[in-house]
């Protein structure tokens, strides 16, 4: 279905490809909803009409508000929304537009996410809403990153029933994915809770442009986090992604220290984030700020949205990271986007066995007894 194949690192929302156009997909999504591999039926009910008033903001005179979700700060007038294009001052008061209404909901391997360190061979069921709080050049799910809730029809699913078609569906996890779960914080915050109550874990990939309060609220709800690290620059983050590293970088050292399991996607794109130089600076810094046993991807680039002028990263670009971070102390690092290479299993660090193979999302082999390998007895972190 996903042209280029994007195994395993970018997650591609279900049929939201490079050949899609904006009103393909926003034609289809309800579609794509009541079809969708979960086997979730579409309600009688459409978007909730009634908002979901934000968590995070703080009121300002004259019926203006400063938005404290993510590093933008957005000062908001009334009747006015912020940058992300989600949530919007009625009087005063900061709402959600989003909240209970998913624009995509499927039924993925965790492999796809990517997850190499989270419970391997399970099904995540996976569901964005729109909106997003940066824009990326190369967005591969710009149909849903780039649209305002009022483009899309969408059906009203409050968080118990995700929670009740989670366990109905035998998925292990909630992925919360695609476009930009901060965005829809409030929402995911409250399917988490009551999937926990169902015993269902709780995953999220997001680029961590996001303030440090509401990072640590979601780290108490959830599993695992997978960050998009874009690049190691902070020009890059301005003219390619509209926002900044720090917060980013400040991120990643907020939820290593919390505790809950981390892993790092870098998507590499040719003659802009591809420099040794720069990768070896953010191998070092990931040692120290996350640790020697973070799993960091290596994604293969493919020409999408608005940089559809440069050619697919050379895998040998790729090898050479690979082997930058390596020589660096990370224990495992990964290629992905390239179906087939070698490193997208997982090894022992200490004897060196593969303990998880894999082939694309497939998953061919684990020799794993208790999160341990079976060769030797090391043990390997993550959540098995």
């Amino acid at each position: 279905m996903d042209k280029p194949r994007n195994t395993p690192g970018q997650d591609r929302a279900p049929g939201a490809d490079g050949t899609l156009t904006r009103r393909s997909f926003i034609t289809g999504t309800a579609a794509l909803i009541a079809a969708s591999a979960a086997g979730i039926p579409a309600r009688a009910r459409a978007r909730d009409e009634d908002p979901f008033e934000a968590r995070y903001y703080e009121k300002l005179d004259h019926e203006e508000i400063r938005c404290l979700l993510c590093p933008k700060e957005c000062r908001i007038g009334d009747r006015e929304r912020g940058y992300c294009g989600v949530r919007e001052n009625r009087e005063g008061t900061y709402y959600t537009l989003v909240y209970g209404n998913p624009c995509s909901l499927h039924l993925d391997p965790i492999e796809k996410k990517p997850f190499f360190h989270v419970m391997p061979g399970t099904a995540a069921l996976s569901l964005s809403t729109v909106g997003c709080n940066m824009e990326c050049k190369f967005c591969q799910n710009w149909q849903i990153s780039q649209s305002r809730p009022e483009q899309v029809d969408t059906e009203f699913f409050p968080p118990s029933l995700i929670a009740d078609r989670a366990v109905s569906v035998k998925a292990s996890s909630i992925a919360y994915t695609y476009g930009e779960p901060v965005v829809f914080i409030e929402y995911m915050q409250d399917i988490a809770a009551a999937a926990r109550k169902k015993s269902v874990r709780n995953v999220v990939v997001t680029s961590g442009y996001i303030k440090k309060k509401p990072l640590l609220d979601l780290c108490r709800q959830v599993d695992a986090i997978k960050i998009d690290l874009k690049a190691f620059r902070e020009n890059y983050y301005r003219d390619i992604c509209s926002a900044e590293l720090r917060p980013v970088l400040d991120s990643i050292e907020t939820i290593a220290g919390e505790g809950v399991w981390l892993e790092i996607v870098y998507l590499m794109v040719p003659t802009l984030n591809d420099d040794p130089g720069p990768i070896r600076e953010m191998a070092r810094w990931l040692l120290k700020h996350a640790g020697t046993d973070v799993p960091l991807h290596f994604s293969r680039f493919f020409p999408q949205y608005r940089l559809k002028n440069l050619p697919p990263t050379p895998v040998s670009s790729l090898e050479r990271a690979y082997d930058i971070c390596r020589e660096e102390g990370l224990r495992f690092v990964y290629v992905g986007n390239v179906p087939g290479h070698r490193t997208e299993s997982t090894y022992c660090p200490q004897c060196g066995k593969q303990v998880i193979s894999r082939s694309g999302y497939r998953i061919r082999g684990i020799e794993l007894v208790d999160g341990a390998c079976r060769y030797c007895g090391e043990r390997i972190p993550g959540i098995w």
